[in-house]
């Protein structure tokens, strides 16, 4: 019998349509700004690290159960392999009778690989054929998405379309999904930046933002932060609210003298190395930081790269299995 294991994969499928429609004037906006940010890589040939040591997991020869990992991707090499990297390699070490695959949704990201580099990751339709053609039975995805905004609903509404090509298909959940995933991630950044918090340093993460109802994630996040006794944490996003002005209004007066500067993404990608960190922009938040009289430090060092990020995935990976079995 043909199952399909999720409630949400039909119910996202009619969301994500609204969604889309709503979306497009600005997705369209974002895939500009990416292209641009590519091109200007070329331009000022950036160094991204070694393509050939990233693992891209498109191999067939699949077996019957497969764990498809679906990120967002990144061009930056050496950060896709530390984080995307490091997060399909954990569920590799802790899932080693599943097949663990990859797929990337920007398609700009895979095409630029491809043509920079000479190595293709796959989509997800790409991974989704290859899947079929090798006669997965059971196919279990793992987004490393944030949180539920467009691209998980899209996500959900292709694999909807997938759900009679396999035994059984699941999805899992993204990192910031319950109570429990905003404290885990709140004790897993605070203790990887606990060095920095002398009480003269307003420690900052980045976020990307979208204008889908999920970025309160970013608002609940500050919540835990400060509730948890983190008073010197603040977060921002690059794209929507709070913004990089409500971070340097909160910080104002407090007597901070430095600030360290952190992506709050999976990834250490464009916006990473060049909204937030580049010293020759005067639009970054590097450089606006500075000018405003700080001494500013960034760490260019995805989500990806914690091991106790790594260890959320895991878990959210581990429900998924443990619903697939009791089917």
């Amino acid at each position: 019998m043909k199952m399909r294991t999720l409630k949400k994969l039909m119910a996202g499928t009619l969301l994500s349509l609204f969604a889309c429609g709503m979306a497009f004037a600005s997705c369209a906006a974002e895939a500009a700004t990416e292209e641009e940010i590519l091109q200007e890589e070329d331009e000022e040939d950036y160094t991204t690290g070694d393509a050939s040591l990233d693992d891209i997991r498109n191999q067939d020869e699949i077996g019957e159960k497969e764990l498809l990992v679906v990120s967002f991707g990144t061009s930056f090499n050496d950060s896709r392999r530390n984080t995307i990297g490091a997060i399909e390699g954990a569920l590799a070490e802790a899932f080693p009778e599943w097949s663990v695959r990859r797929a990337f949704t920007s398609q700009i990201i895979i095409d630029h690989v491809e043509s920079r580099d000479g190595i293709h990751i796959d989509n997800v339709e790409e991974a989704l054929e290859r899947a079929v053609s090798n006669g997965v039975k059971t196919l279990l995805v793992q987004p490393t998405h944030l949180m539920n905004g467009y691209e998980y609903e899209e996500l959900e509404e292709m694999l909807a379309g997938y759900a009679d090509a396999f035994d059984y298909i699941g999805l899992g959940t993204n990192l910031l999904d319950t109570d429990e995933d905003f404290e885990a991630v709140a004790r897993a950044i605070t203790e990887e930046t606990a060095s920095y918090d002398d009480g003269e340093t307003a420690i900052v993460f980045m976020g990307h933002g979208t204008e889908a109802d999920s970025n309160a994630v970013y608002a609940k996040m500050q919540d835990v932060l400060t509730s948890d006794g983190f008073e010197n944490y603040y977060i921002g996003t690059v794209e929507a609210v709070p913004s990089l002005d409500d971070v340097i209004e909160a910080i104002a007066d407090k007597g901070y003298t430095k600030v360290v500067l952190e992506p709050l993404m999976v990834v250490a990608g464009d916006h990473a190395n060049n909204d937030m960190a580049a010293a020759d922009d005067p639009e970054s938040w590097y450089s606006i930081l500075t000018a405003e009289g700080y001494d500013v430090t960034c760490l260019l060092k995805g989500l990806g790269e914690i091991p106790a990020i790594r260890g959320i995935y895991t878990e959210h990976a581990q429900a998924m299995i443990d619903e697939a079995l009791q089917q």
